[in-house]
């Protein structure tokens, strides 16, 4: 994987802890996708009653690699 693909992803996927309820990872998410946060929200808890050990670590990982949105915005 390059860097610059690593880059244009960060920067399109962040982390919306002013919208978010947990770490603001669905709402990145949402944010990236142009959804409603509470579908994303409601696709992770399903998701999760089905393959909860791959979508803890999934929501883990993504909360420690992405770059949170207010750093961005000032």
């Amino acid at each position: 994987m390059s860097n610059d693909f690593r880059d244009r992803l960060k920067r399109r996927i962040q982390l919306d802890k002013e919208n978010g309820w947990v770490f603001g990872v669905c709402a990145g998410l949402a944010n990236a996708w142009r959804l409603d946060p509470a579908f994303v929200r409601v696709g992770v808890v399903v998701a999760g009653l089905f393959y909860p050990k791959i979508v803890i670590a999934a929501y883990l990982v993504a909360w420690l690699f992405l770059d949170d949105r207010s750093v961005y915005t000032d």
